[in-house]
């Protein structure tokens, strides 16, 4: 894997919601770090794209209550577990659980393995809420795929949350998740 600043210079062999991600973050003027990788859709192929952009991934889980009339994305450090009991607290929502892939390509044009927040730049109604792990917001960097989970991004957790969640309209819910056993 190789390290580059910014997109890539052909969109051959590109997906649309990728090459849209990368024209969104262009157009507000945030640079980013981008590494092209194999086909990454869990935390152990993650870590080795850590080592790349020198940043962790985040986990990124696409949850919905037990109506599917909530749909949040969560944020939160790679080497924590989830505990849907804490987390459902915070947010009073109760019998949280992973949405559907078909939600999930209806509200955030992503695919199963491809989570992340770039998603929500296609949730124009913002219908799915973010929630963000205190802990994700401690790093100066934060990493995450372009809707695809065969590159990765590393750009500044300032941007993330000043430039790109305005832009999408979305606002971000701090959790507090301690993910211990």
């Amino acid at each position: 894997m190789e390290l580059f600043t910014g997109r890539p210079a052909s969109n051959d062999d590109r997906l649309p919601r990728e090459i849209r991600t990368y024209d969104f973050l262009d157009g507000l003027g945030i640079e980013y770090q981008r590494t092209d990788h194999e086909f990454a859709d869990n935390m152990e192929a993650c870590m080795e794209i850590d080592k790349v952009l020198d940043v962790v991934i985040c986990k990124n889980l696409f949850l919905c209550n037990r109506q599917k009339t909530s749909f949040y994305l969560l944020m939160m450090p790679g080497d924590k577990k989830f505990k849907t009991k804490e987390l459902s607290s915070q947010i009073n929502s109760a019998r949280l659980s992973f949405a559907d892939a078909e939600d999930m390509l209806k509200y955030l044009d992503i695919e199963p393995g491809a989570v992340s927040i770039m998603g929500l730049m296609n949730d124009h109604d913002c219908e799915v809420q973010l929630l963000i792990d205190e802990d994700v917001l401690k790093d100066e960097y934060v990493g995450c795929h372009p809707c695809v989970c065969t590159s990765s991004l590393k750009l500044r957790t300032q941007d993330l949350m000043e430039r790109f969640l305005p832009a999408t309209g979305h606002t971000a819910k701090v959790v507090h998740l301690v993910g211990e056993d």
